[in-house]
């Protein structure tokens, strides 16, 4: 016979093990989001916008910083992890548009090793110019910095944060179609690369408007246009490169990926999570603080965004010669 304490250690013991397969179980339902750069950025809080605003579907999700070598070390783990829909990756401009061409290789195949889920958003680019500078150059539009780089050849420079970033690239093929010449001047980043102009060191950038709004808005900035196909709402009285430049479209964009190999029921549950939260007044109006479009679509639609990216940035890295070896 088992006596009282007896009975009471192996009724605990009983509970305990019924316990542990549910505890193990709550803990492989959680979903992780791979960003591949580093905490405070636009792409990491817009990926903790979302996972908050997806937890009443699909339970707990996180977000995992994992940046370095310009996306790709986050998104190859992203591509070696498990096609169980428990990981998740964030494919950005430069992870499957511009690294393809500009990495003499990469440790992931950015066609054959991702599931696409859906894209998250669009960001328009502006063409800024010092306000200072552009005043005493006389420069009040597209058109003017245009006839300038002309009757002034090589007296322009343009900063970027650096080789072969969107920025970069953006500004060879504007100096392409508008057939000028400006020395490029890359700085380690997005931000010295601001700084750079707001400083007077460089004449114009290609900017994230969403990084460059605030300067726009107190005068600091002059913005020329933005490369966008259409009018940004949020600027709308800045006009199109493309009004100038026919063809000239730019911005900055990002989706959620899976691993290959995730079945497609399991892409069809995520893809009707994510585009339903991005699609939810909370999340629009969160977004719009940033200055970003939400811009779900399906899984096909994104694959295919993709690979005109791909097919598009291939031009732009050999147009500007930029490598990383």
């Amino acid at each position: 016979m088992l006596n009282r304490r007896q009975l009471i250690t192996c009724s605990a013991l009983a509970c305990a093990s019924l316990a542990l397969p549910g505890a193990a179980m709550a803990q492989a339902t959680t979903t992780r989001i791979v960003v591949p750069f580093s905490a405070g950025g636009p792409i990491d809080v817009t990926a903790r916008i979302l996972a908050d605003a997806v937890k009443g579907t699909l339970g707990t999700v996180i977000v995992e910083n994992r940046p370095g070598a310009g996306g790709n070390i986050g998104v190859s783990q992203v591509a070696k992890s498990a096609p169980d829909g428990l990981t998740l990756g964030i494919a950005t401009t430069a992870s499957h548009g511009i690294n393809p061409w500009l990495f003499s290789k990469l440790p992931y195949d950015p066609a054959r090793d991702f599931a696409p889920i859906t894209q998250m958003l669009r960001v328009p680019n502006v063409l800024v110019m010092n306000a200072e500078t552009a005043t005493r150059l006389n420069i009040n539009s597209l058109a003017d910095l245009i006839a300038y780089g002309k009757a002034n050849p090589g007296k322009l420079n343009y900063g970027s944060g650096g080789n072969g970033s969107a920025g970069h690239l953006a500004g060879e093929l504007f100096k392409n179609g508008a057939g000028i010449f400006a020395v490029h001047i890359p700085y380690s980043g997005g931000n010295p690369a601001q700084l750079g102009l707001l400083s007077g060191q460089v004449d114009f950038n290609f900017d994230n408007l969403a990084t460059a709004a605030a300067n726009i808005r107190s005068g600091k900035l002059k913005a020329l246009a933005v490369t966008t196909a259409q009018r940004s709402a949020v600027v709308p009285d800045v006009p199109t490169v493309a009004a100038t430049l026919p063809g000239f479209e730019i911005d900055t964009w990002w989706g959620l990926v899976a691993p290959a190999g995730t079945p497609p029921e399991t892409v069809r549950k995520l893809n009707a999570a994510f585009g339903d939260a991005l699609r939810s007044p909370e999340v629009k109006s969160r977004f719009a603080q940033l200055l970003a479009e939400p811009a779900p679509n399906t899984p096909e639609q994104f694959d295919d965004f993709m690979k005109r990216e791909r097919t598009k940035y291939e031009r732009m890295v050999k147009l500007s010669g930029a490598k990383v070896d």
